[in-house]
């Protein structure tokens, strides 16, 4: 992936369109070895493009530069309902020829007129969903989650899920370290996992238990233990009850969930980094053996530990 186009309309929502310029239009930092993009903000009609927060932007560049950019994203917009014929049709042309296409928030609206999220996986903002799903009834809307890869096309959530999402196609893109790093440069978490809640509907209740922060990293800095319910319960002075009820209003997924999403991040580290074998992995990060960790792996992913490891060393794993 060699260059990145973020397409814009009037009514552009400036965090939107942040949180992808902050993540591909990085200049090169040699501390982190990390990628860098030809990147373009482009619009249907070069010069001003009004915005909804006191302040305009000028874009220089037109739809045509975006013809030949390996991933597509479309920032959200405040006047969602109306968004723009050649936007539509330039995410049209992306998909067709193959490229990636990314839509957050209300972005997602250009891609359901477009008619590209017809019988596919997807997600927006959780206020609009109903709406949503009335505009686009053929689309498989999921507003329970941060964001959603269906094939080429990626939908994420509403504001900072555009990281989330946009940290997503980096991993899959480049491998874990490099999107951890690029994480690391922003000050936010590497991995959010997209079946993560979008918002806990509570405040988390007064508890004479500490907050489960100290816990969350005890867990990512010791995989390969014991991480069942019962255990973590005890070690946090809960029943195992109470311990899963707080856990979820806190993280937003349940103790299973999140300890699986840490050790295939783990696993993905090892793949890249290490040649070690599937079986030796699994055991450091928590799966006992390499045939759970090609189950949860492969589910989690998409591919399977050997497909993951050609694609970022060009070596089989064994």
């Amino acid at each position: 992936m060699h260059k990145v186009a973020v397409l814009v309309q009037d009514g552009v929502e400036p965090f939107g369109l942040g949180a992808m310029c902050e993540v591909w239009s990085e200049p090169y930092h040699p501390e982190d070895d990390n990628p860098v993009f030809e990147f373009v903000v482009a619009t249907p009609r070069p010069g001003r493009v009004r915005g909804p927060s006191g302040y305009d932007l000028h874009v220089e560049h037109g739809l045509d530069a975006a013809a030949d950019a390996d991933l597509i994203c479309v920032a959200p917009k405040r006047d969602y309902l109306a968004p723009s014929p050649e936007v539509a049709a330039t995410v049209v042309a992306a998909h067709e020829r193959g490229a990636l296409v990314l839509a957050h928030c209300t972005g997602a609206f250009v891609l359901g007129e477009a008619g590209l999220l017809d019988g596919r996986r997807c997600t927006t903002h959780w206020r609009h969903v109903e709406e949503f799903s009335q505009r686009f009834p053929d689309a498989l809307v999921d507003e329970n989650v941060l964001y959603v890869q269906d094939g080429t096309i990626v939908t994420g959530a509403g504001s900072a899920a555009g990281l989330d999402a946009s940290l997503h196609v980096m991993r899959q893109q480049f491998g874990a370290r490099v999107a951890a790093a690029a994480a690391r440069r922003m000050v936010v978490p590497p991995h959010r996992s997209g079946g993560q809640a979008q918002f806990i509907a509570r405040a988390v209740p007064d508890c004479d238990a500490e907050t489960l922060g100290p816990l969350l990293t005890w867990i990512t800095e010791n995989l390969a233990e014991d991480l069942s319910v019962e255990e973590l319960a005890r070690r946090s002075h809960m029943s195992p009850r109470t311990f899963a009820r707080r856990f979820r209003a806190e993280t937003g997924t349940t103790p299973h969930s999140w300890v699986i999403s840490q050790r295939v991040q783990a696993a993905e580290e090892f793949l890249e980094q290490t040649d070690h074998p599937v079986d030796w992995i699994a055991g450091e990060v928590g799966f006992g053996n390499a045939a759970a960790m090609r189950h949860h792996f492969s589910r989690s992913r998409g591919v399977s530990p050997q497909q993951y490891r050609r694609t970022f060393t060009g070596e089989e794993a064994s």
